[in-house]
């Protein structure tokens, strides 16, 4: 099996419940799933982004803000894996800071669309585009699609605001779009990084912390998941592969 990796930045396990679209549901019922999954502390997008990808606590990796600074004892993440594996990757993305994730020598295809440039929405269509024709052409082992606009509007006008839930609901669209193109094939993987109050996130409140995490695909076996981690990603992902985890990787696969 192959697996794809999609991030909704900023996503609140309630929001998604909330945004209306009717793919939430279809994805739950058939999928092993979450949501009450915990994220790292502080719950900002670059430390839970190497949590997530190195399966280690920020005190380990080191990046405890969105400026990334490089790890004293580095731990290779899931693209070194992969890489080292001899399997394929492709990353598509939006925030510009999520370049330090993995060494780009890793990762076969990188498609980077700003969505300060572009405009969060536009620039998620474009990576869209681009993400299902290169799917379509190449199949690689491994997708990242990492989608930026819940996190930027819930920053602009309020997590559980009207335009955050609207956000959400063009995700899921998105999403289906992704993973219909994907097929069979793939195992998919849909979580978010962090959570969000206010305008704000990073502490250690249930709305920033706590966030959904659904596993959905041939051989997945579906219910609830309990005691989950993003640090528990990179074993999973590696299971579903059958590759090896990386020694030092902390988290356990939830598959």
């Amino acid at each position: 099996m192959k697996t794809l990796l999609v991030l909704l930045d900023g996503m609140r396990p309630d929001g998604m419940l909330k945004c209306g679209n009717p793919y939430v549901r279809e994805l739950l019922n058939r999928s092993a799933h979450t949501l009450s999954a915990q994220t790292v502390f502080p719950s900002v997008t670059l430390p839970c982004h190497f949590s997530l990808f190195l399966s280690v606590d920020p005190q380990r990796h080191g990046i405890t803000t969105n400026t990334y600074t490089p790890q004293v004892r580095p731990i290779d993440g899931i693209f070194e894996q992969l890489h080292r594996c001899g399997k394929t990757s492709a990353f598509f993305y939006t925030w510009g800071e999520l370049r330090d994730l993995s060494h780009p020598a890793t990762i076969d295809h990188i498609d980077f669309r700003s969505g300060y440039t572009f405009g969060y929405e536009e620039a998620q269509l474009k990576l869209l585009s681009e993400a299902k024709a290169h799917i379509k052409e190449s199949s690689p082992d491994f997708v990242f699609y990492y989608n930026g606009m819940p996190d930027e509007v819930g920053h602009k006008c309020g997590w559980m605001s009207d335009e955050y839930l609207d956000a959400l609901n063009k995700g899921f669209d998105w999403l289906r779009e992704l993973t219909d193109t994907a097929g069979e094939e793939y195992v998919t993987i849909v979580l978010a990084d962090h959570g969000g109050h206010d305008r704000v996130h990073g502490t250690t409140q249930p709305e920033d912390m706590t966030i959904p995490v659904m596993i959905c695909g041939k051989g997945i076996e579906n219910g609830e998941l309990t005691g989950v981690s993003i640090i528990d990603i990179a074993p999973t992902i590696a299971k579903i592969l059958d590759i090896p985890a990386v020694p030092d990787w902390e988290g356990k696969s939830l598959v």
